[in-house]
């Protein structure tokens, strides 16, 4: 019995560990839980999220991110106003302040991949390349994993 808890916790673990990728440090950012969501068919679009998380004294902006699998990224926020769900880009980026995280996930602000020029399938890693004001351009992976939500 105890082998069996042993094993099972082992795959739980490594499963954990395939989910995410591993946080990049760059500059006074922190970058953790980067993933791709998983294409499903011919869809011409995905998103991506992370947590960001700014140990400096200075506020940062994110001002892009690109990849090589999608001919356009933006910073997009979904919101409900009136009871009608929209998404739209956040052409100013996001201000991250001191000490703050901001986290992009399903139904809130996070990264859209468009006019994808590659299908990545499920636990290969995406190049992400994130461009802030002040701590310039950091390139992260990005596993490919399956997200329940559309965005």
């Amino acid at each position: 019995m105890l082998n069996f808890c042993m094993i099972s916790l082992v795959s739980i673990f490594a499963f954990a560990q395939a989910s995410f990728a591993a946080p990049v440090e760059h500059e006074t950012l922190l970058i953790d839980d980067a993933r791709v969501r998983m294409i499903h068919g011919n869809a011409p679009a995905t998103a991506a999220y992370a947590s960001i998380t700014n140990k400096g004294d200075q506020a940062d902006r994110l001002v892009s991110i690109a990849t090589d699998i999608a001919r356009k990224s933006e910073i997009h926020v979904m919101k409900v106003e009136d009871g009608v769900m929209s998404m739209r880009p956040l052409t100013d980026g996001i201000i991250i302040a001191p000490g703050e995280t901001v986290t992009l996930k399903p139904g809130g602000v996070h990264f859209m991949l468009m006019k994808l020029t590659s299908r990545p399938g499920m636990g290969e890693n995406v190049e992400l390349r994130l461009t802030f004001e002040q701590a310039g351009t950091v390139t992260i992976m990005a596993p490919v994993v399956k997200i329940r939500h559309s965005h």
